[in-house]
C-alpha cells in the first residue's frame, strides 16, 4: 500500500459552496457544487470539512534544494596545493571555460505513441515534487481541506498495512493476540469438535483474513483475525442446500445518508464479533485442521457444529437470527429492502440497516441508539464503532455544508496494484471517439487479471457515477477480452488518479423530492446493435440511485429505444417510492421523471395503440398504468439538460466536466 502523507494549515467557513442551476430553461433545479460550471469542481475554494482555527504544520512533502551548476575543480598540486599552470611571477594561467561548447540546437519532440506515458526528454522542465516522477499522487490528493481529526482517521486508513497470510501475521504479536482470541473465542462457542477423517469425504479448507479497526479519531480500535472457511469447496445437496440471504442494497444505504444530512440525524455504526457463528448447522461439513491449531492426533478434521464465516450457508443462518431478535423488539422489517427495520414512536424514527456483520444506525433518539447497543451486545457481543465514519469500504465525512461518500483508500489502492501510480492521469474515463465493440486486436492473454479489473471497477461505481457507463462497456467483454479492452481498463485507472478522493456530496439544504432522468443510446453497440439505457435519481439535490444498461432486445427505432428506458426508469422510480414510505418519508412533491424524446412522451400519452407500438404493449401499460395512478410525473426536457444522457455515452472532456458539477460530485481531498 502505497500513500503519501500530505499535512498543511486549513481555515475559513465550510459554509462556502453555492447553489445554482443546471443552465437552463427547465423547472428543476440541481444544487451543483461550484457556480462556476468552466470552474473545475474539484477545487473547493475554502476548507469543506469541520474546519478549525488557522495552524502552521509542516509540509511531509520534502523540499528540493534548487540545482547549482558547480564549478570545474582546478588542476591543483596535491603536494603543494597551488595550480600547476603557473608563472615565474606567480600568475595562474585561466582554466579553460567548458560553458561555451557547442550544443545541439535540434528541437526534440515526444514520440506520440509515448503520449500516455511518463518521458523526461525535457531539461529545462521544473522539477516534480518527487525525484523522477513527473505525476507524484501528491499532485491529486491533499489533505488540506479536512479538519485534524478527519485528516488523521483519513490518513490512518492508508498508512497502516494489514498481512495477507498466516505466515506475515505469525511474526507479530498484536496478530498473533488477535487469532488467539478468534480461536478462543470459536472454543467458547462450540463451532467444532475434532473427529476422525471419515471415509470418502473430503473436508473444505480455511484461511485467515485480517483487518484493522478504526475508531471514529482514526486510532486503531482493534485488531481483527477471521477464521474463514473455503466455502467455494463446498458440494450443494451434501454441505448446503439454501443459502439465500439478503444483503443492504447500496441504494439504500445512500438514500439513508441522503436523508439523515437533510433531517439532522444521527449516523452511528456498530460491527458485531462473531455474527456467523451464532447459526447452527443442520448438514455435516467437516473443515482440514486450521493454521495455529494443535491437535494430538493425527488424520482428524473438524465437524462444524455452528456456522463460520466463508461457508455458503452462513451468512443466512445470521440472518434469520439477527431478524428474530429485532421483530421480537417491535422493529419492522420493510418490504422494498429486508435488510433494513424500522421503528417509529411518536416523532422519533430509528432506522438500522444490515450488511452481513455491519449495522448502521439512523434518526433522531439517541435513547433507542443506546438501548438497541445494549440489546444486541447482550444477544450477540457486539463493537460500538461511534459516528459512521468507513463502512464497507466507504469514507464518511460530516460537515455543516452536508455529508459526503467516496472511495478513497480503495481507489488508491487500485491505482497502486494495477502499477499506475505514477502515470500520467486521463481528463475522461473513456475517450469519446472510442466505441468499444468485439474488435480483431490481439487477445488479452491474462483474463482472469482483466475480471479483477473490471470487478473492481464495479464496486468503484458505489461512489462513482462518473465511472458507471464505461464500467458497464468493459464488462461485456469478460469472457474474450482484447488488448484494446485492457488498455481502456487502465485508461480509467488513470482517470482516477486525476481525482481519487472525488465521490457524492449529499447536502442539508436539499428539498425532499425525486427527480429522475432517463434517456437511451439507440443501437449503441456496435456488435448487437442493441440500445443502451441509463437513469438517475435525485433526492433534491442528493444523487442516490443510476445505472447503465443494454436493452434485451433490438429497437427498430429511437423511440422504441426510449420508451425502453422509460420503463426501466419507472420500474426503479416505484422502488425508491416504497423505499421512502418504508423510511417514514413524505415528500413535498411528487416525483418527476425527464425525458428528451417527444415520441416516447406521446406514447405514453396516448390510451390507443396502433401497428407502430403494439409489440411495446406491456412496456407502454405499465408506464401508462403508473402515470394514471399518479406516482410520478412524465416532463419534457432538453436534450442539453438531460442528466441521462451521462450513463449511455461517452462525452468530450468539457461536457463530461460539467456533468460532473451538475451531479453533485465532490472531492474534498483535490491537491
Amino acid at each position: 500500500m502505497v500513500t503519501e502523507t500530505i499535512s498543511s494549515s486549513v481555515n475559513g467557513d465550510c459554509d462556502h459552496i453555492t447553489s445554482t442551476s443546471m443552465d437552463c430553461d427547465c423547472d428543476h433545479v440541481i444544487s451543483t457544487v461550484v457556480g462556476d460550471s468552466a470552474q473545475s469542481d474539484d477545487t473547493p475554494t475554502t476548507p469543506f470539512v469541520d474546519v478549525i482555527e488557522p495552524s502552521h504544520i509542516p509540509s511531509a512533502t520534502p523540499s528540493i534544494p534548487p540545482i547549482i551548476d558547480q564549478p570545474s575543480p582546478s588542476l591543483s598540486n596535491p603536494d603543494t596545493g597551488t595550480n600547476d599552470h603557473t608563472t615565474d611571477h606567480g600568475d595562474t594561467d585561466p582554466i579553460p571555460n567548458n560553458d561555451h561548447l557547442r550544443r545541439s540546437t535540434r528541437p526534440t519532440h515526444r514520440p506520440t505513441h509515448l503520449s500516455d506515458f511518463v518521458c523526461n526528454l525535457s531539461t529545462g522542465s521544473v522539477q516534480p515534487s518527487s525525484p523522477g516522477i513527473s505525476y507524484p499522487i501528491s499532485h491529486f490528493h491533499s489533505c488540506t481541506n479536512l479538519s485534524a481529526t478527519h485528516s488523521k482517521f483519513a490518513l490512518s486508513l492508508t498508512t497502516d498495512d494489514e498481512p495477507v497470510s498466516y505466515h506475515q501475521a505469525s511474526m507479530q504479536e498484536c496478530w498473533v493476540e488477535a487469532m488467539n482470541a478468534e480461536l478462543q473465542a470459536l472454543q467458547q462457542n462450540k463451532t467444532w469438535i475434532f473427529v476422525d477423517a471419515p471415509p470418502n469425504i473430503k473436508p473444505i479448507g480455511s484461511k485467515w483474513v485480517y483487518k484493522i479497526k478504526h475508531k471514529a479519531d482514526g486510532t486503531i480500535e482493534r485488531y481483527k483475525a477471521r477464521l474463514v472457511a473455503k466455502g467455494y469447496n463446498q458440494v450443494e445437496g451434501i454441505d448446503f442446500f439454501k443459502t439465500f440471504s439478503p444483503v443492504a442494497k447500496i441504494t439504500t444505504v445512500r438514500t439513508l445518508i441522503a436523508l439523515a444530512a437533510i433531517n439532522s440525524w444521527h449516523l452511528h455504526q456498530l460491527d458485531v464479533n462473531n455474527a456467523f457463528l451464532h447459526g447452527d448447522l443442520q448438514e455435516d461439513v467437516y473443515m482440514s485442521i486450521p493454521q495455529g491449531v494443535h491437535h494430538s492426533k493425527p488424520n482428524q478434521v473438524c465437524k462444524l457444529l455452528k456456522s463460520l464465516y466463508g461457508l455458503k450457508q452462513a451468512s443466512r443462518k445470521w440472518y434469520e437470527k439477527l431478524t428474530g431478535v429485532l421483530l421480537d423488539q417491535g422493529y419492522v422489517q420493510s418490504i422494498s429492502d429486508h435488510s433494513l427495520f424500522t421503528l417509529h414512536h411518536g416523532d422519533k424514527f430509528t432506522a438500522l440497516i444490515v450488511y452481513v456483520d455491519d449495522i448502521i444506525l439512523a434518526g433522531n433518539s439517541l435513547e433507542e441508539f443506546s438501548r438497541v447497543k445494549h440489546l444486541l451486545d447482550m444477544q450477540f457481543k457486539i463493537k460500538d464503532l461511534g459516528q459512521l465514519k468507513y463502512f464497507l469500504g466507504i469514507e464518511v465525512a460530516h460537515s455543516k455544508v452536508g455529508i459526503t461518500i467516496c472511495q478513497r483508500k480503495y481507489c488508491l489502492d487500485l491505482v497502486h496494484d494495477t502499477g499506475l501510480l505514477g502515470a500520467k492521469p486521463a481528463k475522461t474515463p473513456l475517450d469519446n471517439s472510442v466505441k468499444l465493440h468485439q474488435d480483431a486486436a490481439k487477445p488479452y492473454e491474462d483474463i482472469a487479471g482483466y475480471r479483477r479489473l473490471v470487478g473492481k471497477l464495479l464496486y468503484l461505481t458505489t461512489t462513482r457515477p462518473d465511472i458507471a457507463f464505461v464500467t458497464q462497456q468493459l464488462s461485456q467483454f469478460l469472457s474474450s477480452p482484447t488488448q484494446t479492452h485492457f488498455d481502456t481498463a487502465c485508461r480509467v485507472v488513470r482517470y482516477l488518479k486525476g481525482s481519487p478522493g472525488r465521490g457524492l456530496l449529499f447536502r442539508r439544504d436539499a428539498t425532499l423530492q425525486l427527480l429522475g432522468f432517463t434517456d437511451a443510446d439507440w443501437a449503441g453497440c456496435l456488435d448487437t446493435r442493441r440500445s443502451t439505457s441509463g437513469y438517475c435519481f435525485f433526492l433534491g439535490s442528493s444523487l442516490i440511485s443510476w445505472r447503465a444498461k443494454k436493452q434485451h432486445t433490438v429497437s427498430r427505432s429511437s423511440s422504441e429505444a426510449e420508451y425502453r428506458a422509460l420503463s426501466f426508469a419507472s420500474c426503479e422510480l416505484q422502488w425508491l417510492v416504497y423505499l421512502l414510505a418504508d423510511l417514514n418519508v413524505k415528500c413535498i412533491k411528487p416525483p418527476v421523471l425527464y425525458c428528451d424524446n417527444q415520441s416516447a412522451l406521446h406514447i405514453a400519452a396516448n390510451p390507443v395503440f396502433h401497428e407502430r407500438t403494439k409489440h411495446l404493449e406491456i412496456d407502454c401499460h405499465f408506464v401508462r398504468d403508473k402515470l394514471q395512478q399518479g406516482i410520478f410525473k412524465l416532463l419534457p426536457i432538453h436534450t442539453s439538460c438531460q442528466l441521462a444522457d451521462f450513463f449511455t455515452k461517452p462525452l468530450p472532456p468539457k461536457s463530461f466536466l460539467s456533468f460532473i458539477s451538475k451531479l453533485n460530485m465532490l472531492d474534498i481531498y483535490h491537491a
